[in-house]
């Protein structure tokens, strides 16, 4: 069997992770978004504006790590959806609101029917 590649996804341009895990990681063609919070990767902040200014940095943000991967919002499934990793917690790292996360797949893909 043929061993697989895995390789780290890492842009200054999103925030660097708060904690032992990089952004994202691809293996083979598939990559693994880390959650994404609302915060301005300059600063390090979390923006203002409330849960939508944070859910627009968080997308703003994931679209960076999909770029720094060579795709886009393109590759990450849009119908037929993987299966899903729902948790709820007290409280997101620094006070967030939202925490986006997501699974891509670079170049083609076909359904089985």
């Amino acid at each position: 069997m043929a061993a697989l590649i895995r390789r780290i996804i890492s842009t200054a341009k999103a925030p660097a992770a708060i904690g032992p895990y990089s952004q994202a990681v691809l293996v083979d063609r598939t990559m693994y978004i880390s959650g994404q919070l609302g915060m301005d990767p300059a600063s390090g902040q979390l923006v203002g504006g409330g849960v939508q200014a944070q859910t627009r940095q968080a997308l703003v943000n994931m679209g960076e790590i999909l770029k720094a991967a060579g795709c886009g919002y393109e590759n990450v499934f849009s119908t037929n959806y993987p299966a899903r990793a729902a948790y709820q917690v007290t409280a997101l790292p620094r006070g967030g609101l939202v925490e986006i996360e997501a699974v891509a797949v670079l170049g083609p893909l076909t359904s089985a029917p």
